[in-house]
């Protein structure tokens, strides 16, 4: 019986020892088995790294990895770059984004550009939705349009989205510009900007800021846009003044397009501001003398003066006394002879010799007469 017990006694260390090994075997496992799970990077990931060594053609880092990762160095940047320090210096701890999983040698390829880039669409669509405008720099010039670079992405803007005026396609390569979002597709890698609706955007608040300030009697210096029949339109910085042809010269003007020209830099003052309408009257006649004030003494009515015709209608002439002054002359002034036809007498750029039969300079009225003067008085 003794020993039988003995026999008994002795395995209980035994099994002991057994069970303490299978419960280490069972810890190194899970050990195992969490670090594993550690380790488990997959293509796509954002994983957190810091820069452990810096090599000609890219850099290694550790991500806790089963080896370091390495990132190419035109991974780092979407910019051209000479060397890995432009981008990091070793110890920095970024974020990267894995490209490829890991090799035969444990070794994933990252990404640090991809990081940007994946921020970046995330801040476009946020700014898309809320109709924000932002600033893209122009790197190529492409048929159909130009190519940009915003937040480490390439945008394109289609050659009717640009409005960059007096420069040549290869003179845009450089500029920095106002952009508004017109779509975003992360899964095509598409990115569409257009430059007109942010100009279009900015130009409403700056017509709204021009009205908001603009007085009748203000000086305002502007360009001429564009020329018409009636008058032209001055650029104010982002509204459009009009400047009719009867203010464009105290003497008469036949067309706009005879005292200005597209380009030309003019100082006008403001005759009229219709904020509800949005509409800005000029005058440039207004910044030269008034001539009508410097006759005031010049001349009176019974006065003998010369003149030149400048235009004939049905019921007269209009001839020039003075320079921006021009008189009227009735056709039954012209002649004792009634029913007479005014180009029977005259003739446009004849010089005359008339009597004032009335004069109100302050009016802007002056009447003329041939009657009383000798047909052989007419001067050519």
């Amino acid at each position: 019986m003794q020993l039988v017990c003995q026999n008994k006694i002795e395995e209980i260390p035994g099994k002991v020892a057994e069970q303490q090994l299978e419960g280490n075997l069972k810890s190194e496992f899970e050990k195992l088995l969490q670090e594993s799970f550690k380790y488990n990077f997959e293509q796509g990931d954002i994983v957190t790294g810091n820069v452990v060594r810096i090599e000609r053609d890219g850099i290694l880092v550790d991500v806790g990895g089963k080896s370091e990762g390495f990132v190419p160095i035109k991974e780092l940047s979407n910019m051209p770059i000479d060397s890995p320090e432009d981008v990091v210096k070793e110890g920095d701890r970024l974020e990267f984004y894995i490209l490829r999983e890991e090799n035969e040698n444990g070794q994933l390829t990252l990404s640090l550009k991809r990081v940007a880039q994946a921020r970046g669409w995330v801040q476009l669509e946020q700014q898309k939705k809320s109709d924000e405008t932002i600033r893209a720099r122009i790197s190529a010039v492409v048929k159909g349009g130009v190519v940009v670079d915003v937040y480490g992405l390439r945008g394109f803007v289609p050659a009717s989205q640009l409005r960059v005026k007096g420069t040549t396609p290869e003179e845009l390569i450089g500029m920095e510009i106002p952009m508004k979002i017109l779509e975003t597709d992360t899964k095509r890698n598409k990115l569409i900007l257009s430059q007109r609706l942010a100009v279009q955007e900015e130009k409403a608040a700056q017509r709204e800021k021009i009205l908001s300030t603009l007085e009748a009697g203000q000086t305002v210096t502007g360009e001429v846009v564009r020329i018409a029949d009636f008058g032209a339109f001055i650029d104010l910085g982002g509204l459009d003044g009009l400047l009719p042809i009867s203010e464009i010269s105290w003497e008469r003007v036949s067309h706009p397009s005879d005292v200005l020209r597209v380009g030309d830099m003019v100082t006008t003052k403001v005759l009229k501001v219709d904020r509800d309408k949005g509409h800005i009257s000029l005058s440039l006649k207004q910044m030269q003398p008034d001539p009508w004030k410097e006759i005031e003494d010049k001349f009176q009515e019974g006065q003998v003066l010369n003149g030149t015709v400048r235009k004939i209608q049905s019921f007269g002439a209009f001839v020039q006394i003075y320079p921006g002054v021009d008189a009227l002359l009735p056709t039954v002034e012209m002649s004792e002879t009634p029913n007479v036809k005014p180009e029977d007498i005259v003739q446009v750029g004849q010089n005359v010799k008339a009597i004032i039969k009335k004069f109100s300079p302050k009016e802007h009225k002056i009447s003329l007469s041939l009657r009383g003067v000798d047909v052989s008085d007419l001067l050519n």
